[in-house]
């Protein structure tokens, strides 16, 4: 008995220190996969670096003229613009008592509508946890911040005596639009900038200390644009709760200021601004051309900085995607504006819906019709077309369409007033843009890609932190021998 009862004990004991081994075994080799796991995605992250700081480490010949060449555009506008400050309005430009608004009010409607891409493209796509936001929200934020600049001076440049701006904010009149217009565009700058800059602070440092063959300028300006950024937890969690607080503040912000930027237009005593159905009519045109000029820009990025890794099929089909259903959503509020009017044929709406359809603006608006709505609505519907150069072309074709869109709301709005007035020239019925006003446009586009182009050489534009823990990657992980070695 005390035999078997010494085998039965020799006998487990054998058992658990096979077992043991079993376990060590599994133990060893779990811990040396999770090790080649984590040296893999450490392999994959410094990758990720060194592609996405590519663009910043030299600007090869062409990107030099073409900086070159938005410099010069830019310079002409300015020069164009002192010829209209110091010399008559009636030799500079085309606005006149019925016309009071010309291509710079629409110019300015275009920059607003341009500016709900970092709302629509960047906040909501995260605040919705739709993953392939990641490579695309820096470069949205960025499009918005510059937009909503170049609408700002549109604004500037419409007023005339810029002597006289500060006189918006000492006489202000809070039952006026113009009132409204200001304080939500001044904050939408505040918080467009703090979009854009607050997610930032982990790429400053990483250039700071891998760009070693940078001027100590460029580095010493790395370094104070960081904040004293060491990417500890409590600096991490800081970030992406606040982060999610300026998604969530800019989305109803962005609603606002298309709808304010509406209201400008429907509190005016003219027929085709007539409508309450203004501001949905804006802010559904605002998403179609944001999604447009996403696609467009993307495109860009994506060639020029041979980011098609980062950039993929894939975006692109999402992108359709959208671009199909705020087309849609578009033109139902486009028959929704023109349907009524159109039923009933009454006054002055009459008088302004025949020339949109069959008289003097009727090419232009169907072409708008055709380019920018139809076309986008339509034929991103087909697989095929939702790859990247179509899909590019479609959304380019609707970007310019806006720009005409705005011009025609602004310009017939205003030929067709209640009160027409006597005794004028001819000529001031009509309204085409002057050289002058045409060089200043042209400048600000030039002024808006020239603010892109800058930050993109010295930002990296796909956010490396962000793309990187989409992949899965512990950022803080990476970085924290890096933080230790630093001190």
């Amino acid at each position: 008995m005390q035999n078997t009862t010494e085998e039965q004990l020799t006998g487990i004991q054998e058992q658990d220190t096979e077992l043991m081994e079993v376990n060590e075994r599994k133990w060893k080799a779990e811990f040396l996969k999770f090790i080649e796991n984590k040296n893999r995605l450490a392999q994959k992250y410094m990758q990720m670096e060194e592609d996405l700081l590519h663009p910043i480490r030299k600007i090869g010949t062409y990107g030099k003229i073409w900086i070159g060449f938005l410099v010069a555009v830019t310079l002409a506008g300015i020069y164009a613009y002192y010829l209209q400050e110091t010399r008559s309005k009636y030799e500079t430009i085309s606005i006149r008592d019925y016309t009071m608004w010309g291509v710079y009010i629409s110019t300015f409607v275009f920059y607003v509508a341009l500016s709900m891409v970092g709302a629509l493209m960047s906040a909501i796509l995260k605040l919705i946890k739709f993953e392939w936001y990641r490579p695309l929200s820096r470069i949205a934020e960025l499009i918005a911040l510059a937009s909503i600049i170049m609408a700002g001076l549109c604004i500037m440049v419409a007023m005339g005596r810029p002597d006289r701006l500060h006189y918006l904010i000492l006489y202000a009149k809070i039952q006026s639009p113009v009132t409204w217009d200001v304080i939500v565009i001044a904050t939408y700058v505040a918080v467009s900038l703090l979009m854009l800059l607050v997610p930032i602070l982990p790429c400053m440092k990483i250039c700071e200390e891998r760009l070693e063959d940078k001027p100590v300028w460029q580095k010493w300006l790395y370094s104070k644009l960081s904040f004293g950024w060491k990417g500890t937890p409590e600096q991490w969690k800081l970030l992406k709760k606040s982060i999610k607080i300026l998604a969530i503040l800019i989305i109803p912000l962005a609603v606002a200021i298309q709808t304010v930027d509406a209201w400008l237009f429907a509190t005016t005593l003219r027929a085709e601004w007539d409508s309450t159905n203004f501001g949905v009519y804006f802010i559904s045109g605002a998403c179609l051309l944001a999604s447009a000029a996403m696609i467009v820009a993307v495109y860009a990025f994506r060639k020029l900085y041979h980011f098609e890794k980062y950039l993929t099929d894939k975006h692109f089909d999402y992108m359709g995607k959208m671009l199909v259903f705020l087309s849609l959503c578009y033109f139902y509020t486009n028959v929704n504006e023109y349907l009524v009017p159109s039923y009933k044929m009454s006054g002055l709406h009459a008088n302004h819906l025949l020339d949109l359809f069959t008289q003097d603006t009727a090419p232009l608006y169907w072409m708008v019709a055709v380019f920018g709505i139809i076309v986008p609505s339509f034929l991103p519907m087909l697989r095929s077309m939702r790859k990247p150069l179509p899909l590019t072309i479609i959304a380019l074709l609707a970007v310019v369409a806006a720009w005409f869109k705005r011009y025609l709301i602004v310009i017939p709005g205003l030929s067709h007033p209640y009160l027409p007035i006597q005794d004028v020239p001819e000529s001031w019925t009509q309204y085409s843009p002057s050289m002058v006003e045409m060089t200043i446009v042209t400048a600000t586009f030039a002024a808006l890609l020239l603010i892109i182009t800058m930050f993109s050489r010295f930002v990296p534009i796909i956010s490396i932190w962000q793309v990187a823990e989409g992949e899965g990657v512990d950022i803080q992980e990476i970085h924290e021998p890096l933080n230790k070695k630093k001190i």
